[in-house]
């Protein structure tokens, strides 16, 4: 009897880099599912299939860093299914729910979604490999979330009781070019915290996150779409507070490190080569980063 032969490193090498697609391929198999369920009536169920795809579009960048597989072809692809799952679902669902009876209340829908397109174009131009500490803009993802979950939200009795009398259909109108103009906007959003054990922050962190899926598995349709709201006016406010105390960084906030504060110095070599006289005299500009 043959012994079966073990994986070879090629084989098992092809399944790594694969797994981060195969996570971006489920984020769109819920996007679309989003979109069947809301055709049904079921808006429920659809809010939900764009928190997985949420889920799974946070994971494939996650694995795709743990396995050392991030790709250009992988960025491209994440990118076209967040265009599907965060951008032409979420509105086709609030056409759905608000906009279907009129004639032209679609054209909201198209402005969000326009919104989520040029977004992530902006990103893949801008991300260039480069660490960042926030997002450039509200994330596709939070804006998308917000929408989707905004029905199961509607369904608590808090809602019910106190806010269902309010003109919905005209705030969420509002609400689409607010978040299309807040995904093209130059407002930082931050990044999901680092969790840890080994510092105070990230023990903080690691608290706050499990607090917050604490949150959502026990509350869903109060977490979600809460969470999501503080979270796009809490950017808000904090770059409107930072920009009138005049405390926003004057470059690139996206950036990991600024790249102000180089000092210039000139520095003149002749006295290195002044034995011999027939080499010419060079002087040369350099900066403290060029001497580190």
């Amino acid at each position: 009897m043959r012994t079966p032969r073990p994986p070879s490193r090629q084989t098992l090498q092809r399944g790594i880099v694969i797994l981060p697609s195969a996570f971006t391929l489920g984020n769109l198999f819920f996007g679309l599912y989003a979109m069947v369920a809301a055709s049904r009536g079921d808006f429920i169920w659809a809010g939900w299939f764009i928190v997985f795809a949420g889920t799974l579009d946070m994971l494939d960048g996650s694995v795709a860093r743990f396995t050392r597989t991030g790709s250009r072809f992988g960025a491209e692809l994440d990118s076209l299914v967040d265009a599907i799952s965060f951008g032409v679902a979420p509105g086709f669902i609030m056409y759905q729910l608000f906009f279907s009876d009129t004639p032209w209340s679609w054209i909201l829908s198209f402005v969000y979604v326009t919104a989520v397109v040029v977004r992530l174009a902006r990103f893949n131009i801008e991300e260039g490999g480069e660490p960042k500490r926030h997002f450039h803009g509200l994330p596709s993802p939070a804006a998308g979330i917000t929408l989707a979950s905004f029905y199961p939200w509607s369904q608590t009795s808090l809602f019910e009781v106190y806010l269902s009398d309010l003109p919905w259909q005209q705030i969420m109108g509002v609400a689409l070019v607010l978040l299309g103009v807040l995904m093209v906007s130059h407002v930082p959003y931050a990044k999901f915290p680092k969790i840890g054990l080994y510092t105070g922050k990230g023990i903080a962190n690691t608290v706050l996150v499990l607090a917050g899926l604490f949150a959502a598995f026990t509350v869903p349709r109060y977490y979600f779409f809460s969470f999501c709201l503080l979270y796009i006016t809490w950017g808000l406010m904090k770059s409107v507070l930072l920009g009138l105390l005049d405390r926003l960084p004057g470059g690139d906030p996206l950036m990991e490190e600024e790249e102000s504060g180089l000092e210039v110095r000139s520095l003149d070599y002749v006295d290195l080569n002044a034995h011999n006289p027939d080499r010419p005299q060079i002087k040369v500009h350099e900066t403290m980063e060029d001497q580190a």
